[in-house]
């Protein structure tokens, strides 16, 4: 018998051996699909996407992991008080599901990584109220009255069994208010913190931190009031620039300080439209010294005003802390691109660390919210009617972040293209996670391209989509 030997068409041996490493090298990506038209919700693509060194002639998106930003502290919702109700009113059973699919990051979790609550209640609860209200003409300087107890059968409750799913989440707490009796209209609506409580002010929100420290819920940042300059909310409280950088500088910094208080300090949480208002603060070396950064909405103005307050002041931290992301209940389509490009992509574009849309959940009439000044179309990232729950388009914006991104990723190069919004992470498991927004009227067909290897792809119509690799 003769035996023939076959080598490989390679030559030399080594090109053979380079060429079979990088077939094998090249990822594989996956696309997890929101479309308009509601055919794919948040829905991984049974077909994998192939990375080859074939570049074809289209529209590159080029996804650089050399070139890195800020990193990343959560995605997540507002626990407003009227969420935490409406999940208490559910069976426990149908309850812990529910917040295993928002908070686990395991399996069919999505990961929310970052809560706020509110410190005593916002309009999106069925009625006004702090944790030391006083009869009308009395006050309660030493705030003996202090007591959580408001927040006993609802929020307190659902934010253990949350953390009992994700111990490691991150919770923001914001008041709208002070105690009406600290204010100089004594009214829980508009008004202004009476300078003489300045004092008594931040020695509430010290109780505050330490109240729920002691129930096992770690504050970790907190913004010293919601919309400062908004005074249409029931609750509400204006605070100019000025006097929160007095109350931040000499009342609750030191307050945080002698109490060995770690919580970390948010300025202004209102519209990127007034920027003087935080860099004001940020001017001022003793307030500055005790804020970790600025907190923004994006309600009014663009979130480009985020980066200008980043070249100023490249150490202080940005939030995007607010804003709804929300379309009447019924409608046969999800419009998604649209916010998430304008919302979350734009945030994280411009220096943001964090995204959290308004609210976690309401119930079919967008409630409960406050009468005189509360949201009567703030329907929430989930419907909740007893037991059952409805997603909305807020759910499913965040859980194209939420569920990949996770605290510890950083921010890296993308480029964007027309009707193309994008942003990318490099994830903690190094894994790369690339959100893209198509915010056309038609279908676009383009390329990624990474480390010189290059993926086709297409994004239908107003769709959105997570490419993960």
């Amino acid at each position: 018998m003769k035996w023939k030997m076959v080598f490989p068409f390679c030559i030399p041996l080594f090109s053979c051996l380079s060429i079979t490493m990088r077939a094998q090298s090249m990822p594989d990506a996956q696309l997890w699909l929101t479309t308009a038209d509601r055919s794919a919700l948040f829905a991984l693509q049974q077909d994998p996407l192939h990375f080859s060194d074939s570049p074809e002639p289209l529209p590159t998106i080029t996804v650089n992991d050399m070139q890195q930003f800020q990193p990343i502290e959560g995605f997540g919702f507002a626990l407003t008080g009227g969420s935490a109700q409406l999940l208490m009113r559910m069976t426990s059973e149908r309850r812990s599901a529910l917040l295993e699919q928002i908070f686990s990051m395991k399996k069919d979790g999505i990961g929310v990584s970052y809560l706020r609550v509110s410190i005593g209640s916002s309009d999106m609860n069925d009625h006004a109220y702090s944790y030391d209200d006083m009869p009308a003409g009395e006050t309660d300087p030493d705030l003996k009255k202090f007591s959580l107890e408001p927040d006993r059968g609802d929020v307190i409750p659902a934010l253990k069994e949350i953390l009992r799913i994700n111990p490691q989440i991150k919770i923001l707490g914001s008041p709208w208010s002070a105690p009406a009796w600290m204010k100089t209209n004594d009214d829980v609506k508009g008004g202004e913190l009476k300078p003489e409580d300045y004092d008594a002010y931040a020695r509430y929100l010290v109780k505050y931190v330490e109240g729920m420290q002691a129930e096992g819920i770690p504050i970790s940042a907190i913004t010293v009031e919601n919309e400062p300059l908004n005074p249409k909310n029931t609750p509400s409280m204006v605070l100019f620039a000025q006097d929160e950088d007095t109350l931040i500088g000499k009342y609750l910094g030191p307050a945080f300080e002698r109490a060995g208080i770690r919580t970390e300090i948010q300025l202004y949480d209102h519209n990127p439209d007034v920027p003087s208002y935080p860099l004001s603060i940020l001017a001022d070396p003793a307030a500055s010294r005790y804020a970790i950064g600025t907190a923004f909405h994006l309600y009014g103005g663009d979130s480009s005003t985020l980066t200008d307050v980043h070249n100023k002041y490249p150490n202080k931290n940005l939030y995007l802390t607010e804003q709804s992301v929300t379309q009447w209940p019924g409608s046969a389509t999800i419009g998604i691109a649209e916010p998430v490009s304008r919302v979350l992509i734009g945030a994280t574009r411009n220096w943001s660390r964090n995204v959290l849309l308004w609210n976690l959940a309401a119930d079919p009439q967008a409630g409960p919210h406050t009468n005189n000044g509360g949201c009567t179309g703030c329907f929430g990232a989930i419907t909740l009617d007893g037991d059952k729950a409805t997603l909305n388009v807020a759910y499913y914006a965040v859980a194209h972040f939420s569920k990949f991104v996770h605290p510890g990723s950083v921010r890296i190069g993308s480029n964007e293209l027309k009707q193309l919004s994008t942003v990318a992470f490099l994830a903690p498991d190094g894994k790369i996670v690339l959100v893209v927004a198509n915010t056309g009227n038609f279908s676009k067909t383009f390329r990624i391209e990474y480390h010189g290897t290059f993926l086709k792809t297409t994004m239908p119509a107003e769709s959105v989509g997570t490419y993960v690799w």
